[in-house]
């Protein structure tokens, strides 16, 4: 069981490695939670790591990582932060409300992903597959393989997902409703869209007004991963 400061701690931590890719200072934790010293600051975090909650990464200044999360907090913690949209008087599928800000990290704060192409973020399109690799900040990815897509369309622009973006993909073949996910389409299209089961078909829902959800049979999609985070290049 944690303290109250302690889950705040975490908190905190969790949405800035999310929305940042790099922990934050001590003197931002101590402001974040209104302490009076950085020393509060030391013995949550160390509170934390031993728990086994948070690890300090070796070699490395401001390297925190989150391990896992309590159970109970899961839910309000997930990044991007969510929100309940209604549509016609009908609930829908849980949507973020902004999307997680790009940080580019020190070279060797990297990882090396496979690029497999381009993904619609529109009507589906043919997902190409790539022998090119894209460097990603390691605070941007968690356990498990990962790929990186380049986004094509405006379709998710609602969910902070530009034309031009990568989609850093955990890869998976499983997913809940409201995940964004990448559905590959008659095993010849692929799409990045939400996902949710509705009256025994799976429908794929866009974050653009101007963009109608996609109903198909469940043995027409099959789920090759999720979003796990999104990188933008600035010109």
């Amino acid at each position: 069981m944690l303290t109250k400061k302690q889950q705040e701690l975490l908190i905190f931590i969790d949405h800035r490695l999310k929305s940042d890719g790099v922990s934050p200072s001590f003197e931002e934790m101590k402001e974040a939670l209104k302490l009076r010293s950085k020393s509060g600051v030391h013995r949550l975090v160390n509170a934390l790591e031993e728990r086994a909650f948070i690890r300090r990464l070796p070699n490395r200044a401001r390297a925190l990582e989150v391990l896992h999360l309590p159970e109970a907090l899961k839910p309000a913690l997930a990044l991007p932060a969510l929100a309940l949209v209604a549509s016609h008087g009908e609930p829908r599928a849980a949507r973020p409300i902004a999307p997680p800000a790009l940080a580019m990290l020190a070279a060797n704060d990297t990882v090396v992903v496979p690029l497999h192409g381009r993904i619609a973020a529109g009507l589906p399109m043919e997902a190409l597959e790539s022998d090119r690799s894209l460097s990603v900040p390691s605070a941007l990815l968690g356990p498990g393989d990962h790929y990186a897509l380049e986004v094509s369309g405006d379709s998710m622009i609602e969910a902070g997902i530009h034309d031009g973006d990568y989609a850093l993909i955990l890869r998976c073949d499983t997913a809940r409703d409201g995940d964004i996910v990448v559905a590959l389409i008659n095993e010849d299209e692929a799409t990045l869209k939400y996902l949710r089961h509705e009256k025994g078909l799976i429908r794929l829902d866009p974050a653009n007004s101007a963009h109608q959800p996609q109903h198909y049979r469940p043995e027409q999609v099959r789920i090759q991963g999720k979003l796990a985070g999104l990188l933008r290049r600035y010109h």
